[in-house]
């Protein structure tokens, strides 16, 4: 993966919430807010965004996927950083929107130019804001697994961001486990269309898990929380799930905070 060049923190940015945070996880949505918020951000969200296209493509689609990417690109006109907190819609952005357009020079380079901005939130917390985490903290001890999609691991390099970010707060020990770097069997579509396959992977993942006595699951895409999350519950295992934002939010806040952010800017 080619290294990327990182900007100076910016005063303006976008957040491209995803699908699935939309309508599943809006808390993440929100927490990702105040996480920028709380830096000095002037955070905008352009009502009319929607998918990234990413199950259409990953489904073999690509005019539907093209369609859908259309849609978005004149919504983040101005040069500010496009903050996505998910990992592999980030890296759908970034890497295949300008596939996409082959055949559109023009449209191709508009992709290219907004795929250039596209930051996964936990990159964009690390290597732009150069965020500082408190040293001490009053919430209580916890044992985590993080979980990183694969689309997250290969096509953005988020895992590093991850576990920089975990590492760093006070009273949280992260734990690896021997099934860490495998899918989860989530794969968009992919669920569907092998549901057997798809089950046994995340029974495995999340009996990895289990088994270092960890309390929580955390991730920072959405399709995989809400994967690994349905299956712990219906094996009744004794874990929870979190999206990595929230959980920076609450690891990092008073509790009586949760309800002070002001949310985005349209």
């Amino acid at each position: 993966m080619k290294e990327r060049q990182y900007p100076a923190a910016p005063r303006d940015v976008y957040l491209f919430a995803t699908c699935l945070v939309d309508l599943f996880v809006p808390e993440a949505g929100l927490d990702a807010v105040r996480l920028l918020e709380r830096e000095g951000l002037v955070v905008h969200f352009p009502h009319e965004q929607s998918c990234c296209g990413q199950p259409a493509y990953s489904s073999g689609n690509p005019e539907q996927a093209r369609d859908v990417a259309r849609a978005q690109l004149d919504l983040f006109s101005k040069p500010w950083p496009v903050i996505v907190p998910s990992g592999s819609c980030a890296g759908m952005m970034r890497h295949h929107w300008p596939k996409l357009f082959a055949d559109e020079p023009a449209m191709a380079e508009k992709a290219r130019e907004l795929g250039e901005r596209v930051y996964e939130l936990s990159e964009f917390l690390l290597r732009v804001l150069h965020i500082e985490l408190p040293s001490t903290t009053d919430a209580p001890a916890e044992h985590v697994v993080l979980h990183t999609s694969c689309a997250a691991r290969r096509e953005m390099g988020t895992r590093v961001h991850g576990v920089e970010l975990v590492d760093a707060l006070p009273g949280v020990t992260r734990i690896e486990h021997e099934r860490e770097s495998e899918c989860c069997g989530f794969g968009g579509t992919f669920s569907l269309k092998h549901p057997d396959i798809s089950g046994a992977m995340v029974r495995d993942k999340v009996a990895s898990a289990c088994a270092t006595g960890c309390e929580r699951i955390v991730s920072a895409d959405c399709g995989c929380l809400l994967n690994i999350g349905h299956a712990a519950r219906h094996q009744d295992a004794p874990i929870e799930v979190e999206h990595l934002a929230s959980f920076l939010w609450r690891r990092t806040q008073d509790p009586t905070a949760r309800n002070e952010g002001k949310g985005g800017k349209a």
